[in-house]
């Protein structure tokens, strides 16, 4: 864009100087001159020169509608590195979030793994009891069931054979054996 505007003002500069100034004869420069400029100083060298060769054309609308141009060209390269920034920092917060996501998995897998053991170890101790408490005596499990926890020996007396527990059941006091009943009757299979 600026290439145009640079070329179109070369032109007008050319065809404005031409009618203006027939060509006239003049030295040839000694040597060539090469010039250094920074980014900023060329725009506004450039700036410069537009400015001088609109106002030799008379129109001091041109110079306005140039320099607007120039403005909204350098504002939408600002916009066009802002959104590329923001695009590459979406893309790091993305890549952060989907490695979160993996080690909060990988964390839950583990924690699931750990309940899932310790159900297991409780199955094991809930089995070896249930294997005690058949070796025993009817009136020794009803005594030892009675006083446990009531979920724990609704849990036993579920895994025992019927024969057994009912025995056991039998020989309880009156109250404890009709709550662990009524408990054993609610239990969930």
């Amino acid at each position: 864009m600026k290439k145009r505007i640079l070329i179109f003002m070369i032109i007008m500069e050319a065809t404005f100087a031409s009618a203006a100034n027939p060509p006239a004869k003049t030295a040839a420069p000694s040597g060539p001159e090469k010039r250094l400029y920074t980014e900023e100083e060329f725009k506004k060298a450039v700036m410069v020169e537009a400015e001088k060769i609109m106002k030799k054309a008379g129109s001091g609308h041109l110079v306005d509608f140039s320099k607007e141009l120039l403005e909204k060209e350098d504002a939408l390269k600002a916009k066009e590195f802002k959104l590329q920034k923001e695009q590459e920092q979406l893309k790091i917060n993305s890549g952060e979030f989907q490695k979160k996501v993996v080690e909060f998995q990988d964390e839950q897998k583990r924690f699931l793994g750990c309940v899932d053991s310790q159900n297991d170890k409780v199955e094991k101790r809930i089995t070896q009891m249930v294997e005690v408490i058949s070796g025993m005596k009817p009136q020794n499990a009803a005594d030892v069931l009675a006083v446990q926890d009531p979920d724990l020996s609704v849990r036993i007396l579920g895994q025992l054979e019927a024969q057994k527990a009912s025995k056991i059941f039998n020989l309880m006091d009156k109250e404890v054996s009709a709550r662990l009943q009524k408990q054993f009757l609610q239990m969930k299979k």
